[in-house]
Order: C-alpha cells, then sequence, then structure tokens
C-alpha cells in the first residue's frame, strides 16, 4: 500500500507527490511517479551529513553519499542565507569514494545556519538537514553573549520570528459564521477521548459524528508530520498547578536527532524559556532522558491560554490552561496534633469552588481510609481531616484553588507515654482548625456574593427597561427550564407567583424591537415556560404581546375559558390565565395562541415532601453512643418521583466515603456512622427536596468520651521551702459528660518515676503539694476523669523549684592531663562550698584563643557526673582554654577560673611501628604490596632499603599520615629480598625488616629411584625439583599408596633432603609412593615411583597341566553414578555430577544439546579418579537444555544424559 501525502514542493506540474521512508533516519524523500520503471529508483542518502559545532576561522565541511538510478544531482541551500559566493561555498565531488562535499574554508559566525541538501533525479528527490553551530572568539563572543542577555531582558517579539498555527488575538482574522475556532482541534489533538465531549461544548460543536471523522484524518495528517522529527510520542500529561505554586506539564517524546529545535507558542506567539526554572525567565523546559516538562512559575491569571510544543515546526502537543478566579479568605494554618489523634486544615474561599486540590509533602491526596475531604453545602469552606496521625505524616500541606495555594505545616508529637513496642489505642480527640468561626465568614462572603448578583440582574434589568419592548417572537423560541418563582416554606402559606420568560439576550430582544417600527404584525414578547404548581395553592401563567391583541387559551388542546377554577384575563399587551386551587386534573400542556403566534409551557401539580409526625418526633431524639461505637440514623418518608435525599452535620454535607456511610432506599433513607470520634457530635440533618420545594429534619449526635486535657498554662499560685501550690482551667471538652475530679501526678527532676499526689474535686482547679524539698524542682501533670474515663495530660511547662534558688560555687580550675590533636584530657577539684545542696554533675565550656565566646560542651540537663572529662571536640594546632561549672538542683552556679591555654597537637614522639608483619609471601605476577603503620610526632622522613641498598626505580612508594607502603606492580623472584623501613624525626628513628618472598608454586621433582637393603625397609631417593636451588624454603612431602586400602597417605613431610627411607615394607604387597615438592605458595604436582612389590620374576605354577593366566583389569567404560535433572533459577550456580569407571582410563566428554563443551570457558569441567564434575557460576536461559556425558577407551564406550531447565 502506498502513501501519499500533499508535497510542497520539490513537485512540477503533473508530477505526484509520494512520502517514502528512508532506512537512514531524518532523510525525507518524495517520489515524482506512482510505479517505478523496472530497474530505476529514487534518490536516497547512505550517508547523511553530521551536525557540526566549529570555531570561527576553522574549516568547515559536510559530507554526503547518495545513491539512485539514474544518478541523482545534489545540491546544498541554507534557511537564512545565499550559498551562491563561491569564495565561501564549495561544493565538490569525489567519484572514488562517491562523496558529496559542501565546503566553507575560514567559517564565519553569520554562516551558523540550517542548512539543506538536496539529491534529485526524474523520479524522485531526496532531502536532509543539518545544523552549524560557529563558537565566536575574543571580543566577539563578549559581544554576543551581550546581544542575547538583551534579547533575553528586551522584546523577543522582534527576535523570534516563527509562527504557530494558532494565530495570536491581535492577527487572528475576523470569524466567519459557523467557522470553528483552531484552537478547538489542536486542543482535541491531545486530548482524552474522555475529554471530546467537554471540549465540544465549549466550542459549541454539536455534531459529534462529524467531529469525530474530522478529527481522525487531521490526527493521520499529524502523525505524519510529526514522523519525520521524533520516533515516538507518550504520557501527554496536561498543565496542572503543582503544589509548589508551579504549573507543568509533562510529554514522553524521543527525538529522531537531539539536535532539533523546540518552541513554545502561548496563544500562537512564541515564549522564551530556559533550562532550568530560574529567576532569569518565567518559563523552563527540562529534558529528563525522553521527558520533557515545561513549568510555569509566577502565575497570574494572564497566564491561561493556549500552550504548544512544536518540533522545527510540527506541533507535538497542545494543552489549554483555565485559571479560575478565586483566592482564599482564610488560609489554612499549622496543626500540632498527638500521635494516634486527627489532624484537620480548613480554609474558605472568595467564590464556591465545588473541589480543590490538597497536597502532603508534594503528593496528591485523595479521599479514603487516610483522608476526608469536607466541602461545605455553599462551596466556600473547605476541610481536609488527616486521621489517625503517626509520625510519618509530619509535614507541609497545602490546598490549592485555581492558581492560588497555601500551605502549613502538620507537626506531630509523639506519644511519651507509649510502651516501648507496643501501639497505642486511636485517640478521640481532633487537633487543628483555623481557630476562627469560618460558617459566620461564609456566610458574609454568601450574602455579598448574593448582592453583587442583584446587582447584575438590577442592571440588566435596567437596560432592558430602556429598550422598547414590542418585538415579536418567534412562538416557542423563549422556551426555558422550569422554575418556581417563589419556592414554597415547608408551612405552604403563600401561593407560588408563576411567570412565563424569555431567554433571549438584550441584544437579540434590542433588534427585534427595532424593528417594531416598521411593521404592525403581532408577534409574543414573553411566551410561556414549564412551571410547577403546589396542590391547593393558586398558580398564573402569562404572557406578552408586542402590540394590543386578542388570544385564545388551550389546555392538552382543548379550549380554556373563565370559570370552573380558572379565571383569564387581558390587560392591553398581557394575558393572563390564573388557576385559582391546583389540583391533579390541573396537570397538563397549556397553550396560549394569537393568530399565527402561540407559545406553549407544561404545568405539573404536586406537594412538597412531607415528615409523618411520629417519624419526626423519633428522628429528632438525641443519638448518644460511647466513641468508638457506630451512631445511626433513619428516617422512614413517602415514595416520590425526583426526590433528592441529602444528610448534613452541622452545615456540611456528607459524603460516602471514610467513616461515614449512607444508604439511600425508595421509602427512607439512613445515615451510619462507623467508629464514632468525640468530634463527630454536632447536629444531624436530613433534607429532602424536590421541584415544589425542600423540608428538614434535625436530630442531634452526641458521642461520649473521656474529657479532653485541662487547659493551661499551669500557673504557681505559691512556692516555699516546704509548700507549692499549682493552679489550672477546666478542660475545653468535658467529653460529653461532667467531670468529676482531677488527678495529679508529681516529678522529681532528675528523676524518671511519677507519682500519684491525690485527687482534687471538679469544683477545684488549684493543688497545695506539701511532700516538697527545698532548692528541688519538680515537674507535674494534672488529668481531668470523667464516667467515660482519663483524660491526657496538662503538664507544667517549666520545673516549678521549692523555695529560693541555690547554686553551687565554683569548681578548681582545670588542669590539662594530656593533650593530642584529637583530645584532650582534663581533670578539677569540686567547689569547696556547696551551699548545703548536693551537687549532681558539672558543665565543662571552651573559649578558641582569640576569640570571647564561651561554647559549652554539654548541656545542664546531661551534667558531667565525674571530675574529669575528655574534650573531642576540637580542631588540629588550635589553643583552647577551660572552665567547669557546677550543677546542682537549682541549676548551674559560678564558673571556675580557666585553665591554661593548650594546644590540641599531639606530643613529640620517637617513631614506632604498630603490628608491623615480619615475613610475606607473593606469587610471582603479581603485585606486592607492603604496608606499615606507624606512630610519631612531629611526621618522620621514610626510607626504604632493599638488602640495605637503594630500592629500584619501579619500585612504589606512597606514604600517607600514618602509614607507608611499598608497591611492586609485577612482582618476579628477583624481588625477593630483606627490605628495612627508616622512620626518622626530631626525636629519634626506628628501622624494622621485612622477610619479602616472591615465589610461585614449585615444579615437579625429578624421577623417583627405589632401592631395599634391609628388609622390610626401602630407600626412597629422587631428583631435586628445579626450584631447590631458588627458594631456600622448599621442602619434600612423600605419599604411599598399597594394594591392602588403595588409599593414600603423607608418611613424610618437611624433607629438605632427596631421600627417604620407609618402613614396615611386607613383601607380597604392591607398593606406590609420590613425591611433592612444596613452598610457601603450596604443593606441586606429584612426581610419581615405580611400583614397588611386583613378583616380576615369578616362575608359572603348573597344576595337571593347566597354566594360570594373570588377572587383567582391563574393562569398558561403565557408568556408576548417572546424572541427575536439575530445575535451577536464572542467576543461581549448578553443579553436576557422575561416576564413571574403566581400564584404561576412559576419556571423558561433556555435550549440550549434542555439542561438545569440554573447551567452553563458561563451564568449569573436572574429572577426579572417576568423578566427573561440570560447574556453572550463574545459569543464564540459554543454559536449559539435555547434557550428556560420554566415556570411552580402547573396549568400549558409555554414557548417561539428564535435562536441565532454568527457571525465571
Amino acid at each position: 500500500m502506498i502513501r501519499k501525502s500533499k508535497v510542497t514542493d520539490g513537485t512540477a506540474a503533473g508530477q505526484v507527490g509520494i512520502k517514502k521512508k528512508s532506512k537512514v533516519p531524518g532523510v525525507m524523500i518524495t517520489q515524482f511517479i506512482e510505479t517505478l520503471p523496472e530497474g530505476k529508483s529514487h534518490p536516497d542518502f547512505t550517508r547523511k551529513p553530521i551536525a557540526l559545532t566549529i570555531q570561527e576561522g576553522k574549516f568547515a565541511f559536510f559530507k554526503a553519499i547518495v545513491i539512485g538510478d539514474p544518478t541523482p544531482t545534489v545540491t546544498w541551500s541554507r534557511n537564512n542565507g545565499d550559498v551562491s559566493d563561491t569564495s565561501r561555498y564549495q561544493s565538490k565531488y569525489d567519484s572514488t569514494s562517491n562523496e558529496h562535499t559542501f565546503e566553507m574554508p575560514n567559517v564565519a559566525p553569520d554562516q551558523a545556519d540550517t542548512y539543506k541538501c538536496f539529491a534529485t533525479n526524474e523520479y524522485g528527490q531526496a532531502m536532509v538537514t543539518v545544523v552549524l553551530n560557529v563558537i565566536e572568539v575574543g571580543f566577539k563572543k563578549d559581544k554576543a553573549q551581550k546581544q542575547a542577555a538583551d534579547a533575553i531582558e528586551g522584546d523577543f517579539k522582534t527576535v523570534l520570528k516563527r509562527k504557530s498555527k494558532v494565530r495570536p488575538k491581535s492577527e487572528q482574522p475576523e470569524k466567519k459564521e459557523g467557522e470553528i475556532d483552531p484552537k478547538f482541534w489542536e486542543i482535541l489533538l491531545s486530548a482524552d477521548k474522555k475529554d471530546y465531549e467537554g471540549i465540544c461544548a465549549e466550542f459549541g460543536v454539536t455534531d459529534y459524528r462529524w467531529m469525530l471523522k474530522k478529527l481522525n484524518e487531521m490526527k493521520k495528517e499529524r502523525e505524519e508530520e510529526q514522523a519525520q522529527f521524533v520516533k515516538s510520542l507518550s504520557n501527554l500529561r496536561p498543565i496542572q498547578v503543582n503544589a509548589d505554586g508551579t504549573a507543568s506539564f509533562e510529554i514522553d517524546m524521543d527525538l529522531i536527532e537531539q539536535s532539533r529545535s523546540i518552541y513554545l507558542y502561548k496563544d500562537g506567539e512564541m515564549i522564551p524559556y530556559t533550562k532550568e526554572l530560574g529567576d532569569k525567565l518565567k518559563h523552563s523546559l527540562k529534558q529528563i532522558g525522553k521527558r520533557y516538562i515545561f513549568s510555569m512559575r509566577d502565575l497570574m491569571p494572564e497566564d491561561a491560554g493556549l500552550y504548544q510544543l512544536d518540533v522545527e515546526d510540527v506541533n507535538m502537543f497542545s494543552t489549554d490552561f483555565k485559571i479560575p478566579m478565586v483566592d482564599f479568605l482564610v488560609k489554612i494554618q499549622e496543626v500540632k496534633a498527638k500521635e494516634r489523634e486527627d489532624a484537620m486544615f480548613e480554609c474558605v474561599l472568595s467564590n464556591p469552588f465545588s473541589k480543590i486540590l490538597w497536597f502532603g509533602k508534594n503528593m496528591p491526596l485523595e479521599q479514603g481510609d487516610k483522608y476526608d475531604i469536607e466541602v461545605s453545602e455553599d462551596k466556600l469552606i473547605h476541610r481536609l481531616v488527616v486521621k489517625d496521625c503517626m509520625v510519618a505524616d509530619k509535614g507541609i500541606y497545602c490546598a490549592c484553588a485555581g492558581i492560588k495555594s497555601c500551605s502549613a505545616w502538620l507537626v506531630i508529637e509523639a506519644d511519651k507515654d507509649a510502651q516501648k513496642g507496643k501501639k497505642t489505642a486511636r485517640k478521640t480527640t481532633r487537633a487543628g482548625g483555623s481557630g476562627q468561626d469560618l460558617q459566620e465568614i461564609a456566610k458574609e462572603q454568601q450574602a455579598k456574593l448574593e448582592k453583587e448578583k442583584e446587582e447584575r440582574k438590577e442592571q440588566m434589568k435596567a437596560s432592558e427597561e430602556a429598550a422598547p419592548t414590542n418585538t415579536p417572537v418567534v412562538a416557542g423560541s423563549a422556551a426555558s427550564k422550569p422554575r418556581v418563582v417563589n419556592e414554597p416554606t415547608m408551612t405552604g402559606s403563600h401561593p407560588p407567583v408563576v411567570e412565563a420568560t424569555t431567554t433571549g439576550s438584550s441584544d437579540e430582544t434590542s433588534k427585534r424591537e427595532a424593528a417594531t417600527d416598521f411593521r404592525s404584525e403581532p408577534g409574543i414578547t414573553s411566551g410561556l415556560s414549564n412551571i410547577y404548581a403546589l396542590r391547593g395553592k393558586s398558580a398564573e401563567l402569562q404572557v406578552k404581546m408586542n402590540i394590543d391583541s386578542d388570544g385564545t387559551w388551550f389546555k392538552d388542546g382543548k379550549q380554556l375559558n373563565s370559570g370552573a377554577g380558572i379565571t383569564i384575563t387581558k390587560d392591553g399587551n398581557s394575558h393572563e390565565l390564573r388557576i385559582q386551587s391546583c389540583s391533579d386534573d390541573s396537570s397538563g400542556v397549556y397553550q396560549f395562541t394569537s393568530g399565527e403566534h402561540s407559545t406553549q409551557g407544561k404545568v405539573t401539580v404536586g406537594d412538597v415532601p412531607e415528615f409523618d409526625p411520629d417519624d419526626l418526633h423519633k428522628f429528632s431524639k438525641p443519638v448518644i453512643v460511647r466513641a468508638g461505637q457506630n451512631a445511626a440514623f433513619k428516617m422512614p418518608f413517602a415514595p416520590q418521583e425526583s426526590l433528592e435525599v441529602n444528610w448534613f452535620k452541622d452545615g456540611t454535607e456528607l459524603k460516602d466515603g471514610g467513616g461515614v456511610k449512607i444508604v439511600r432506599e425508595r421509602n427512607h433513607s439512613r445515615l451510619l456512622f462507623r467508629d464514632c470520634l468525640r468530634i463527630d457530635t454536632g447536629e444531624i440533618k436530613i433534607q429532602l427536596k424536590n421541584p415544589f420545594g425542600a423540608i428538614e429534619a434535625t436530630s442531634e449526635l452526641i458521642v461520649l468520651d473521656r474529657p479532653g486535657p485541662p487547659e493551661g498554662p499551669v500557673k504557681t499560685v505559691e512556692t516555699t521551702s516546704s509548700i507549692i501550690e499549682i493552679k489550672w482551667n477546666p478542660p475545653k471538652d468535658d467529653g460529653g459528660s461532667a467531670v468529676t475530679n482531677y488527678i495529679i501526678e508529681r516529678q522529681q527532676t532528675g528523676q524518671s518515676l511519677w507519682t500519684k499526689l491525690g485527687d482534687v474535686s471538679a469544683d477545684k482547679t488549684s493543688f497545695r503539694d506539701r511532700n516538697v524539698t527545698h532548692g528541688k524542682k519538680y515537674n507535674y501533670r494534672i488529668y481531668a476523669e470523667n464516667p467515660e474515663g482519663i483524660s491526657d495530660a496538662l503538664e507544667t511547662a517549666e520545673r516549678i523549684m521549692a523555695g529560693i534558688m541555690i547554686l553551687a560555687g565554683p569548681p578548681g580550675a582545670p588542669k590539662v592531663v594530656s593533650a593530642s590533636k584529637t583530645c584532650i584530657n582534663l581533670t578539677w577539684t569540686p567547689p569547696e562550698d556547696d551551699k548545703g545542696v548536693p551537687i549532681i554533675g558539672y558543665q565543662v565550656e571552651k573559649r578558641k584563643k582569640d576569640t570571647n565566646q564561651w561554647i559549652p560542651l554539654n548541656a545542664v540537663n546531661e551534667p558531667i557526673e565525674d571530675i574529669k572529662y575528655a574534650v573531642k571536640d576540637i580542631s588540629e594546632g588550635s589553643e583552647y582554654e577551660f572552665r567547669v561549672t557546677a550543677i546542682n538542683e537549682s541549676g548551674s552556679g559560678d564558673p571556675s577560673p580557666p585553665s591554661a591555654m593548650v594546644c590540641a597537637k599531639n606530643p613529640n614522639m620517637r617513631p614506632c611501628f604498630k603490628d608491623p608483619e615480619d615475613f610475606i609471601v607473593v606469587r610471582a605476577g603479581n603485585s606486592a604490596r607492603v604496608k606499615i603503620c606507624f606512630e610519631a610526632e612531629p611526621p618522620p622522613q621514610i626510607t626504604w632499603l632493599k638488602d640495605d641498598e637503594q630500592i629500584s626505580a619501579w619500585i612504589n612508594i606512597i606514604n600517607t599520615e600514618g602509614t607507608s607502603q611499598l608497591v611492586i606492580p609485577n612482582s618476579k623472584r628477583s624481588d625477593s629480598a630483606i627490605y628495612t623501613i627508616k622512620a626518622k624525626n626530631s626525636v629519634g628513628e626506628a628501622s624494622f625488616d621485612i622477610d619479602l618472598r616472591v615465589t610461585d608454586e614449585p615444579k615437579v621433582p625429578g624421577p623417583v629411584e627405589l632401592e631395599q637393603t634391609v628388609h622390610g625397609k626401602l630407600v626412597i631417593s629422587w631428583a631435586p625439583s628445579p626450584d631447590q636451588e631458588l627458594d631456600d624454603r622448599l621442602y619434600y612431602m612423600v605419599s604411599q599408596h598399597d594394594s591392602l586400602n588403595r588409599v593414600w597417605k603423607t608418611i613424610a613431610d618437611r624433607l629438605f633432603t632427596n631421600t627417604y627411607t620407609a618402613s614396615n615394607i611386607l613383601p607380597g604387597i604392591e607398593y606406590h609412593f609420590r613425591i611433592y615438592a612444596k613452598n610457601d605458595m603450596g604443593l606441586s604436582d606429584p612426581s610419581p615411583s615405580p611400583t614397588w612389590g611386583i613378583n616380576i620374576n615369578k616362575v608359572p605354577v603348573t597344576s595337571n597341566g593347566i597354566i594360570s593366566t594373570e588377572v587383567s583389569f582391563e574393562r569398558p567404560p561403565s557408568i556408576l553414578v548417572p546424572l541427575k535433572v536439575h530445575t535451577p533459577p536464572k542467576g543461581y550456580q549448578l553443579f553436576m555430577t557422575c561416576a564413571v569407571r574403566g581400564y584404561p582410563t576412559p576419556t571423558v566428554s561433556w555435550y549440550l544439546n549434542d555439542i561438545c563443551i569440554n573447551s567452553d570457558n563458561n563451564y568449569y569441567i573436572t574429572n577426579s579418579f572417576g568423578v566427573c564434575s561440570l560447574y556453572i557460576l550463574r545459569v543464564r536461559p540459554k543454559d536449559s537444555g539435555e547434557y550428556k556425558v560420554v566415556a570411552v577407551n580402547s573396549f568400549g564406550k558409555a554414557e548417561c544424559s539428564a535435562k536441565i531447565f532454568v527457571r525465571d
């Protein structure tokens, strides 16, 4: 299938323009004919030019390679300039490499531009763009930067020449009737399908089917344009206001070329932006990987509009930013709540707003088990309730309404009384609130809004009365929604006055009225509308004509006349029909006809909803429950159509969710509060509403709970050496039950135990503590108690002292015991006079030389109990003096005289080495590191020697504070030596020797010989290992194996000779010996001995003419233990084994899916005396398959297999 699209250039008359896709990204191909001749092709690029950034004055060039049959012609151009000047632009072609080159010698800043390369033949054209950036040098660079800065601060309209498809308001042509705003299509192209209906309603588009068809065509065309610059677009997030007061939208965009230019528009005008949201510009566009985030700060009402993001000249995303006109009359305030208590933020808006955005710690919050979002009936008061607060809920919470926002802290105080590791019970109190009467503020604002609304109505009415009122109206054109002008009250004492009005605008009315000057035909200026009338009450229908004319009334097609409860009157141009007492028979369609004009409206008769008196009396009784219990309300009512049921608590409408459950049935409604808290106490109201009016019933919910804490602060009435009297205020909330008494507890400062002092009756709010000690300080707690329990505690803010304050005298001046660069040790003597009050500790202060500030090293409430202290908060090389203050129950006394000035530095010390190693072994070829730690003051000079001589240049010495390290990058055996480190300073010097051995695993010893000189003893001798002369620590080990137990055992070790005499050699037993060379690196391979004990000279024994033969051990291979099936997880290790025997020893091969893997480095394969093993460090999915082991010798073959399944 060939796609066709409109081509704007490159095609001549009679040609078609077919877009083709190139294998090279960024190349745009246009084919001129629909079908190419056989063997012919359109042009294409196999190598496209690469974007270039080059310094001014350098040689700049672009290279390209093109293909096509016939051979294409290559031309070059630039967006903003001419390339015909051969002294500045040169096009060349190299026939050897088929490269087309575009050269710019001595490139200048004005040549920076976007260049295009065209390859054209008779069948098509290929085009690619490339960017050249020129870096200016010298004073020109400063000038360019200054011009750029001026451009940012100046008028961007004169700098940015690009245009959006959505034109600015100043450039929009006059809109024709029926024409759709281009903004409508731009918004739809980037919107979700669920938003289509709302967008169509906003722009007045009613033909939904036509819109979808047109939109699909535009989407297809837009996607083809976007494919030139991007690989994919996703995650389009419309613009919205954030918690920090900024607005942003996001888009995931994978650009084909990262050098493409990105532009931003607002209502068709280009706006400047920065890469980061800073102070210079209002707008920013930040890129994080493939995500582009547009942000806008300092939001203002004029920031509303259509925002678009373009790449080059193609739109990628459009979003409409709407800003409602609303502000905060009362902002949310900081809330301090205790753990497991509810917290509430509340605010009042200047205009009704159905839903505002709530944020907690920059995360959006929604209605649920953790949060309750409440909105008052007038939509002015908004609340956020954070339920069951924990310490993790602490942070900044924000309310956003349009572009306005306010924020406040939520501070959570941990429950000090909670037992460690146990969760405390949830509290029934609620913290927070604005502290103002929000209902009164909202009521005043509502009245203000109503007043402004009435003033606007009066202005409109005055303008209508100023114009003539005799304009004819087409019948039925002024039908409006049903309405009751005077809504009936619950008692129904006043009849409703029903009017019929038109919905035409004042401009249309004035035009129609102006037309009456030229014609005298009758017309309807105010027609009928649908109304609701109360049963038994009167109702009026009124029609106004433009001239005095007669008319006829009809009901359901039948003509009406005065009589039978109906009165028809005419007063000039006004015709009126009055129903004296409405009944069910009065319902119907009423029509008024005058000549060729008519108007009609429907009258519906009904009643205001009513409650049964018994049900109302039962409902009005308060519901009393205890905290934590459920509370339920139920109200029956007669079933009715179009009945709306709403529940309210303290004037705020309740919504189903959280702890509130609302059930609406045909003949009743129920309200349930789950796990009631004390704050749920309040007035409960149910409202029944239908088109004829509304009725309400009220009840009360009382939640009984323990009281709130007594009101503070705690005041000290009297304090003497033997009495402390305190006073407090009753709690604000008594929990629904009267407080019976108060409980008082006391804690002495310095102790953790709280002691109960006693109770006082509820009518007393003071207490005298007579059991106090002079000079001691005390804390007090007061609890309120009612029948439901004990409240939280009110605690004294400051400790209260019994009597006057008695402070200790000054201690002795501190003395410096020792000093180093990290610690100074002090000691002092206690005060000579403690004034009769025991000293509980000391406070130490320091002062740095040349400063006047004394800095405490410990708090007064954390006294130092000993008369010595190690000061570690010091800076090396600085000088300090110290002083000490004694602390008793009254506080800290007078400070001691200061100590002598002391410098924080280490004392002079002769160098000494800390736990050095004197022998180190390193494998040859590895790096050798000798690390020595030392202590010395002042820092010593370090010298290294090798066998008492200077070390070689390739050996590295790394000296740091307290350590010195010798490093040999690629050690050899010749590096083995005694290395000496010498440390010397002004106090003395020290040295240490390290024996460094560079060796490797020893080589195999030479041939082994066996000789028996004495019966029962065997002399074993062998040729030395080649490493014996190089390694003086090399020795030998002898292992023995006989035909009785067939187990190798060590019979000699640490032999520094080349012979060994084995004992207990018995005749008739076969012996084997192995000789190993051994050093610090390990064992060599063994050198086997000849077999000892074979009766090779024994004459065969003949028995009855039959000659016995030797026993043969030769046999074909066999599998003793086969492989097992394994199913290891991906990434785990795998170990497979099997056992094989045979003689001669068979050759074992491993196969995976019939492919030999013996030489594959991904598998570690071993064969130890017939036990064959395969080890995989980390299995991969491709390691799954059938594994097979094949053992082969000269007598036959044996194999076994198993399957491996690697799990994800």
